[in-house]
């Protein structure tokens, strides 16, 4: 399996102000795996602790945090010798060990020699729970689903792949239709590193689906292993009413819609819950777009997609049929299942946010700030070539570079430039 983030990793590694690593990400998104390839490649060993699966690590650093006594405990505890340079220590599942982020501090301070990453199914919960955490001792990456260039890059599609990079688009548009259809293709199957493997392998879209819905469900048991008790019938409830959140006409979360005359104040701990387990993303609307964006956010207005659109298929239980045939019996959800396909896409290298005007004719799907510029970004989810909002928005704040994204091939016009759902990702450069 390919991924982008073992490129930040090499980057990680050859930096001379390099902290000890903690990789962010949902469960089951890739994050020990990418983590132990990493090593393989770059590093003469890889010392591998999972702090979940190993009683005797629990407490490792409950007494204190000596650095030649914790290398010795690794050392006995993986039967290795571990030489700074040579060595790569792996500390998985860092969240269930007590005092086991801030031991990071201390390898950092006492140890900098030593190349440490972690990670953990949950640590976005444990980082808003601990209150010592070594705030400016580490360095953070933040690892999503498969995005469709990293699909394209392991069924075989190299090539491709190469050429969208390269943003070749007198090549990619003679391969506009193939591009159309594998970009259907991972509508469906979506970016989950296990769901993807597996349809690599064995070609079947019933298997994918099951897969899918062992990984929901999986999610699920966790609301009720880890939130608290008093929030997990909330946290549900946020989740569940997420498709339907987004296959009405304005895609704006509205509390009401989760429970009758429900507020802010009765869901914000459940969103909030979701969102530091990575399991949902979150675009705030703008009230302007000046810079820096986030001064401008509204936080009563917002968007929820979930972390993978494979996910949001299976969930709404869509036969690959209604996907792959281009069936039009989706109508507002193939609009929304196009926003929260390009929203996946754009979360990997930019904060998201959208923009509408006050009485809401008129939206922005989303807004992104790259430099010195804001750029908007209209999405549509064929090849109807109407943007109206948009004209609205460039009449009416004059942007630099103005973009929609939809299935038709590139095109540069006047005044704004129709870049293909499926190059949408490469859209900074």
């Amino acid at each position: 399996m390919k991924r982008k983030l073992v490129e930040d990793l090499k980057r990680w590694k050859n930096s001379t102000n390099r902290k000890p690593l903690i990789i962010q990400g949902a469960r089951q998104v890739g994050k020990t795996w990418v983590m132990q390839e990493f090593g393989k490649e770059e590093f003469k060993q890889v010392v591998y602790l999972n702090f979940e699966s190993s009683t005797r690590l629990k407490e490792v650093f409950v007494a204190d945090f000596n650095i030649e006594r914790l290398i010795t405990v690794f050392e006995i505890e993986t039967n290795s010798k571990i030489i700074p340079t040579d060595t790569l220590i792996i500390f998985d599942e860092i969240q269930e060990v007590e005092k086991g982020l801030t031991a990071l501090k201390y390898f950092y301070e006492n140890a900098p020699e030593y190349y440490i990453i972690s990670a953990g199914s949950l640590l976005g919960i444990s980082l808003q729970e601990n209150n010592s955490f070594p705030v400016g001792k580490v360095d953070f990456l933040q690892l999503y689903p498969i995005s469709f260039l990293e699909f394209l890059e392991n069924i075989g599609e190299e090539k491709l792949a190469q050429q969208l990079v390269l943003k070749n688009w007198e090549v990619l548009n003679s391969f506009h239709a193939k591009l159309v259809e594998l970009l259907r293709l991972y509508y469906f199957i979506g970016g989950m590193p296990e769901v993807v493997a597996n349809y690599i392998t064995d070609k079947n879209l019933t298997t994918v689906r099951s897969l899918q819905q062992k990984i929901i469900m999986g999610y699920e048991n966790d609301f009720a292993k880890y939130a608290p008790n008093e929030i997990v019938p909330k946290i549900r409830l946020v989740w569940h009413s997420i498709i339907a959140q987004l296959a009405k006409e304005n895609r704006k979360f509205i509390y009401g819609q989760i429970k009758k005359r429900a507020r802010a104040k009765d869901f914000e701990s459940a969103i909030n819950w979701l969102l530091a387990a990575g399991l949902v993303l979150k675009v705030n609307r703008i009230k302007k777009p000046t810079m820096p964006l986030n001064a401008y956010s509204d936080f009563d207005a917002f968007k929820l997609f979930l972390v993978d659109i494979g996910l949001l298929n299976a969930i709404g239980n869509l036969d690959p049929k209604i996907l792959l045939e281009k069936n039009t019996i989706l109508h507002e959800y193939k609009g929304a299942l196009t926003e929260q396909f390009v929203g996946q896409q754009l979360k990997i290298k930019n904060d998201l946010y959208y923009w509408s005007t006050p009485d809401t004719t008129a939206e922005i799907d989303f807004i992104i700030q790259y430099q010195n510029e804001i750029i908007p970004i209209e999405v549509k989810a064929e090849e109807n070539l109407k943007s109206k909002s948009l004209k609205t928005y460039v009449e009416k704040f004059s942007p630099k570079t103005a973009i929609r994204t939809s299935m038709s091939p590139y095109r540069k016009e006047t005044w704004l430039t129709n870049i293909p759902l499926y190059a949408i990702e490469g859209v900074r450069e």
